[in-house]
């Protein structure tokens, strides 16, 4: 057995970092942190992809081979990240519907270096989220389904999307091309592309969900029957719906037609979402929350998205001597579980919408409240620790970065997979099911009311290195599980010298407390990370089961900028059918 494992089976105290020494960048290998280097330590489990993608002329990783190669034939015919990135996230609207889609969210860092500022560019974070409809009331979610919990899917499920404002307002703000430009791969996609047998796998698992709405039915499955790998999948009026946006911009979407249309039809089948709901809806424009970690500086997306969960963890794990473990140490994991439970305690206590609530941020960030919170990480794993129920949630995420350093970190959803399974009709938008993130529990900040927005899983990050140049853009989709999968890569790059791809591939565990009667935490590994490693972390305490090689159904996509160079370095993870490819 490994000396961490033995450490852990007695029970030890995991060591701390001194107060002075808390934030002490790691030692300057002159390497950007996500690129190789020359004297990495062997990375100790097995891969699917030898090395990371090098280029210096741009760079897209996505989920998706087709949203991938869009952006980067963006990037070839002289478009910027943003430009990219939105032609790439309308292409992913279109094939991937079971992950995201006009009816969605969509939440976003933007890096441009020609903005200069204390941080050496600046970073904006955009919040594309929309608002519960303003004629539902509380009562009639409480009968919708148990009285304890909301809606999980149908039409009293549905939010307004934010999605498509979003795009536009990336475009105003940092874009060169025009939308109507940049949406035409998306509409041609949607006239006919051949269908994934990932799309299929997710139509198989829900059909009781889309066969009954019909319009849902009509798209995923024409004719009664699941579409053939390979065949032509046509969504002929998600088509159109694009069309009509490329030609009346924003407003043909939330004040015009296909706003009456989608308020119309949701009228018919019982929902609450009307027309008058989209009218004033706005895409939230700010500057990013942030914390350091090590001497780098990590920003995120601001509420109601959640990202301050994996800031706040990251601040909770820099009090102990992560890099002194090892990158294979169940020690760090215990650490790294430890803080997230922590930092999902204080997002359910203390978060809710801005609009209707002032969230401590700022309190919850600071090192003096981390230093605090980590005094209650022991031996064994806390099991008495505040935290509701984990959305398992399904996303997509893109990162793009290009010739000039212009980086977007971009995630976008309609929640669940196929969100509410509601069809809007005619005009081929699959809505969301956002309000299941609501609470139904009248003390959380986070309580259902009408116009109100739910906090929101999505979340994504960019990173600054100790001289305050932005090196790093990444996320993944995941609901919940997102902070988690990010926390594990951001800290395997930054303790561990892992490359974009290494920090990716490290056997993934996520933790939930939705399961089992007695309130326990469960704890989810990977095989890869084996039985002596998951036998450790039960000695802790933890309620671990260990499951397949490569399990974790993360998306994760990281791409790395040395400044001095350009020389990007980008990462895809093999769980996902993604890639990413460089110029």
């Amino acid at each position: 057995m490994s000396a961490a494992s033995t450490a852990a089976s007695q029970g030890q105290e995991i060591p701390r970092k001194d107060p002075g020494e808390v934030g002490t960048p790691p030692a300057d290998s002159g390497v950007v942190i996500g690129h190789p280097r020359a004297d990495a330590t062997p990375f100790q489990w097995s891969r699917r992809r030898i090395a990371p993608v090098l280029a210096e002329g741009g760079a897209v990783a996505s989920c998706h081979p087709l949203v991938t190669s869009t952006g980067l034939r963006i990037l070839a015919q002289g478009g910027n990240a943003v430009d990219a990135a939105v032609g790439a996230a309308l292409v992913a609207s279109v094939v991937m519907p079971e992950m995201c889609g006009l009816g969605g969210d969509l939440f976003a860092l933007v890096h441009d270096p020609a903005v200069p500022n204390v941080d050496g560019g600046s970073v904006t974070s955009f919040q594309g989220s929309g608002i519960a409809p303003r004629a539902a009331t509380i009562e009639a979610m409480r009968q919708a389904r148990d009285g304890v919990r909301m809606p999980s899917n149908g039409p009293l499920s549905v939010t307004v999307p934010g999605m498509v404002h979003a795009y536009f307002t990336l475009l105003e703000r940092h874009g060169t091309k025009q939308f109507a430009e940049l949406v035409q791969p998306a509409v041609d996609y949607a006239y006919g592309h051949p269908i994934s047998p990932v799309l299929i796998s997710f139509i198989r698992k829900f059909t009781d969900l889309l066969a009954s709405f019909p319009a849902s039915a009509k798209v995923f499955l024409p004719e009664g029957a699941l579409p053939v790998p390979g065949s032509v999948f046509r969504q002929t009026d998600l088509a159109r719906t694009l069309e009509t946006i490329a030609a009346g911009g924003p407003e043909a979407f939330y004040q015009g037609e296909i706003a009456e249309r989608i308020g119309a039809f949701m009228a018919q089948v019982g929902g609450a979402l009307a027309a008058a709901d989209f009218k004033d809806h706005r895409t939230d424009v700010s500057a990013p929350i942030s914390t350091t970690y090590r001497g780098h500086r990590v920003f995120q997306t601001c509420p109601p998205s959640q990202g301050l969960v994996m800031l706040e963890a990251l601040n909770i794990a820099e009090n102990f001597d992560l890099p002194a473990l090892g990158a294979a140490s169940p020690d760090r994991a215990h650490v790294l579980i430890e803080s997230i439970k922590l930092a999902f305690a204080d997002r359910y206590a203390y978060c809710g919408d801005p609009a209707f609530l002032t969230s401590p941020v700022e309190q919850l960030l600071s090192k003096d409240w981390a230093r605090e919170r980590s005094a209650r990480i022991g031996a064994r794993a806390g099991q008495e620790v505040l935290a509701g129920e984990f959305d398992r949630g399904h996303t997509t995420y893109l990162c793009v970065v290009d010739r000039n350093g212009m980086m977007v970190s971009l995630i976008q959803s309609v929640a669940s997979n196929f969100g509410s399974g509601v069809v809007a009709g005619d005009t081929g938008v699959v809505l969301n099911n956002r309000a299941q993130a609501f609470s139904l529990a009248p003390e959380s900040p986070n309580v259902f009311a009408p116009g109100k927005k739910p906090m929101h899983t999505l979340n994504c990050y960019q990173i600054a290195d100790p001289q305050g140049r932005l090196v790093v853009t990444g996320g993944t989709p995941g609901g919940d599980r997102q902070p988690q999968w990010n926390l594990q890569t951001v800290t395997g790059m930054i303790d561990h010298g892992f490359d974009t791809q290494q920090s990716i591939e490290q056997p993934f565990w996520f933790g939930s407390s939705s399961a089992g009667a007695n309130g326990r935490f469960e704890l989810a590994l990977e095989g890869r990370a084996g039985q002596e490693y998951a036998a450790a972390l039960a000695d802790r305490g933890h309620d671990v089961s260990l499951n397949g090689d490569w399990s974790c159904e993360s998306g994760a996509q990281i791409i790395s900028r040395d400044p001095a160079t350009g020389v990007l370095a980008g990462g895809s993870d093999p769980r996902s059918e993604g890639q990413v490819i460089g110029l």
